[in-house]
């Protein structure tokens, strides 16, 4: 018996499909790599105060730095990791999201830069040259 189904079918669903606005595209490896460097700066920046002290305890130290820093070194590690989370890397990935365009209009007009003074320099080694043929031909 081949009655219509009131259950929705793979098309209906489809359109209903929920997008992590957060992550609108999937990354390559170099922007997920910038992406990470954004987030240990931010937890970096969280925990300026305990990197601090634990470097100011282990200057002209080697390896007695792990005995006589240990409590600056437990801080330390225990405030990046209190930071270190994943709700840290979303907002380390949408200020990347954020940022795309400027970052990306700023290489535009450093290429632009660049291919201007390309071109200024074509432009003085042809009349360089120029010059060189006429004293040539003055001769």
């Amino acid at each position: 018996m081949a009655t219509p189904s009131t259950s929705p079918d793979a098309s209906s669903t489809s359109s209903t499909k929920k997008y992590n606005l957060r992550n609108p595209l999937p990354l390559s490896a170099t922007q997920e790599q910038e992406v990470k460097q954004l987030y240990y700066k931010r937890v970096r920046g969280y925990c300026a105060d305990e990197i601090k002290a634990f470097a100011q305890c282990a200057v002209n130290r080697t390896i007695t730095a792990t005995w006589i820093c240990r409590q600056q070194r437990l801080a330390m590690n225990s405030c990046m990791i209190a930071h270190a989370k994943p709700e840290e890397q979303d907002r380390a990935r949408e200020e990347w999201f954020a940022t795309y365009g400027e970052r990306r209009r700023a290489k535009e007009e450093e290429l632009m830069r660049v291919e201007q003074r390309r071109e200024e320099v074509i432009r003085m080694m042809r009349e360089d040259e120029e010059r060189s043929r006429q004293e040539k031909a003055a001769r």
